[in-house]
Parts: C-alpha cells; sequence; structure tokens
C-alpha cells in the first residue's frame, strides 16, 4: 500500500459534476485532486448504445471556462462528450484507475475534521471531500427479473449498444422515460417491439424549437428549489425522472413500437405478464428503469453516512450535508435545480459548493491564526 497522500479537498469522481467542481475550486486559489476509478475521464459516455445523442443543444452543453466544439442548435453525441470531457481534464489534476472504497472521519487531527478515504492506491487524507459520482452510476433492474426465463436474453439500458448485438426476436423495453424510448424506436426498424412503463410528461417539441434559449432560461433558473413550480418538481423528480425531451410516445407509435401497461410480474412460464392482458414471449428484455445511488461505502461516516430519501439518494442542503462538515456533493438529481445533472448545469451547483469550501477553509485558518 503507497504511503498516506493528503489533500486540501479531493473530489470522488471526474465526469462532468467532478471537473466542474475542480475547476471552480481553481478559480479560487483552492488546490484539490480529482480520483477517477476508470481509465479516463468520460469513458462511462463511450460505453453508452452507439447512436445516443443529448437532447441538449450543443450551446447549452458547456462546462465552466470551455465552450463545447460543436456546432449551435447540434446535439452532441455521446463520443464528442466524451472527449470534451477528457480534453477539459487535461487542464485539471484529474488522477485515473484509482478506486476509493471508503470514507471515514480522521481520527488524528486535533481538531476532530478532516477525511481518510480508502483506494485502490491506498490511503489519502483531505480536509473537504466531494462526490461527484453522478447519477448514473448504479444501474437498477427489479429483483422480478431474476424469474424470467433463461431463455429470454435480458440487460440493463446502459448495457446495450445497436440492435446487432440483440438476438433475433420480439424485444420488450421496460421503462418508458426517455433511454427507454429512443432504444425502442431503434429496435423497431427491424423487429416486433413492445413498450412497458408510465410515460412522463412530455416537453413539446415545438417549444424546444421556437423558445430556444428562453426554454434553457426556464429549466435552468425557474425549476430550481427556490421556486414553488421548481420545489414541487423535485418532490418526485428522483422517484419518477424527468420529462421527455426530444422524443415523444407519438414518435414512439408511428415507429411501430406496441405500448402496454406497466408490468405486473412474471408468469410461472417465465414471461413478462401484465395488467388485464396475457403473458408476452419475447426473446430480449431490456430494462430501461435507471439508475439507483449506493452510498454503501460511506458508512463509516458520522451517523452512517449522509442522510438519504426514500429512493436512497442523499439528502444536502444544495450540495452541503450540514451532519458531515466537509462533505459534499455535486451532480445530484435536482440538487438544486432541473439541470443539476446536466452538462450546462452542473456548473452552477460546483460553484456554489466551492464557495462554501472556500468560506471553510478561510475560517479554519482565522482560527489558527488566532490561536497560535
Amino acid at each position: 500500500m503507497a504511503g498516506q497522500q493528503e489533500s486540501g479537498t479531493i473530489i470522488v469522481g471526474a465526469g462532468q459534476a467532478g471537473l466542474a467542481a475542480a475547476f471552480a475550486l481553481r478559480a479560487r486559489g483552492l488546490g484539490c485532486r480529482v480520483l477517477e476509478s476508470a481509465g479516463s475521464p468520460g469513458e462511462s459516455w463511450r460505453r453508452r448504445w452507439d447512436s445516443l445523442r443529448l437532447f441538449t443543444p450543443a450551446q447549452h452543453c458547456s462546462l465552466p471556462g470551455v465552450a463545447f466544439p460543436a456546432a449551435k442548435g447540434s446535439f452532441p453525441t455521446k463520443d464528442q462528450v466524451a472527449d470534451y470531457l477528457a480534453e477539459y481534464a487535461a487542464q485539471l489534476p484529474v488522477t485515473t484507475g484509482i478506486s476509493v472504497t471508503g470514507i471515514a472521519a480522521r481520527r488524528d487531527r486535533r481538531d476532530g475534521e478532516g477525511f481518510t478515504l480508502d483506494t485502490s492506491a491506498g490511503e489519502f487524507t483531505a480536509r473537504h471531500v466531494v462526490i461527484a459520482t453522478g447519477a448514473t452510476s448504479t444501474a437498477f433492474v427489479p429483483a422480478l427479473a431474476g424469474r424470467l426465463s433463461a431463455a429470454t436474453r435480458q440487460l440493463h439500458s446502459s448495457e446495450y449498444r445497436n440492435p446487432a448485438l440483440l438476438p433475433d426476436g420480439a424485444v420488450l423495453v421496460v421503462g418508458a422515460g426517455t433511454s427507454g424510448l429512443e432504444i425502442a424506436i431503434e429496435l423497431a426498424r427491424d423487429r416486433e417491439v413492445w413498450l412497458a412503463g408510465r410515460v412522463p410528461f412530455h416537453v413539446p417539441d415545438a417549444v424546444l424549437a421556437h423558445a430556444g434559449g428562453l426554454y434553457w432560461q426556464f429549466i435552468h433558473n425557474v425549476l430550481t428549489r427556490r421556486t414553488p413550480l421548481g420545489r414541487k418538481i423535485a418532490a418526485d423528480f428522483t422517484a419518477q425522472g424527468g420529462p421527455l425531451i426530444s422524443v415523444s410516445l407519438a414518435d414512439a407509435e408511428r415507429a411501430g413500437v406496441r405500448l402496454l401497461p406497466r408490468l405486473e410480474g412474471i408468469d410461472d412460464g417465465g414471461r413478462p405478464a401484465f395488467a388485464g392482458g396475457p403473458s408476452l414471449a419475447v426473446s430480449t428484455v431490456v430494462w430501461a428503469t435507471g439508475y439507483r445511488p449506493d452510498c454503501s461505502w460511506l458508512g463509516a461516516l458520522s451517523g452512517g453516512g449522509p442522510p438519504v430519501d426514500g429512493r436512497g439518494w442523499p439528502v444536502t442542503v444544495r450540495g452541503e450535508v450540514p451532519a458531515i462538515p466537509g462533505l459534499y456533493f455535486v451532480g445530484l438529481p435536482f440538487q438544486y435545480g432541473l439541470t443539476s445533472s446536466l452538462l450546462g448545469g452542473v456548473g452552477r451547483d460546483a460553484a456554489h459548493v466551492a464557495d462554501l469550501i472556500a468560506e471553510r477553509s478561510r475560517q479554519s485558518s482565522a482560527a489558527t491564526t488566532a490561536a497560535s
């Protein structure tokens, strides 16, 4: 094991949230170190399905300080995003190939502050820790998936790449969010596809086409925890997911996707079963059922880790965990607003957390000076 390595702030994760946090800290004259488990920043984007594009125009996809290098009005591909993040990270203190497996309060400090991080590269210590592992770190598949027939291929949407890699035959896509609809539409070009799940609200295409920047201003500045409308949406956001943008149920129907009610269970033959209808025989099930957080590795912290909501997402005050001084999050779903986990929105939350760290550092320095 390597010797103990100390930093003022350690950021866990070098996706858009971690990179934006590092940029914000550097802009305030504060040092940090970013630890990333993958081989390169943006690697998770390269593993997404081949045809994936962002639903946000390129002009609203920039991290602080560096414009996204794509034409205004275009919708970046997943590889363009990965390239952008890798280039952005080159200016920042990012170390790849290091997994953080646990965090605990540092016991050897006289002031009782600071953290010890257990990692694949040894032990690190820091006065502040920013968790920026993102909103898509742990794929969720319902328990009933284990009852499907062994003859049925099943995969989570995060594992889907393209139609050619699936076996011949009909496909059931479970989950009618944006990812589920886009995958179902792509698969329906050459096979029978069924779609099951509650369909979220669809932002009309005309709004995107004609409102332009006004639409971004609305979702970025109005749909926040500061406004009554934003708080109403935030209350159900992690449970129900975001609205459909750039794709609709009508698009799926035009593509030939056949709609089903919510999946009720698995019958005795290992086939998907639905309320008020027969069971369905398909060759493949794609679980477009979203993601769940995993805070188990934070269990050694005070109180067993940060408080969580009913879905397991950390509960913060705009990224700060008051019960655990020095611990922060960036990139959570609706951390402050609808755009908190988006490329163009995460910088605002990163700047706020950086301000909190800067103020905490200033107060600590002042207290040390007064005591000396």
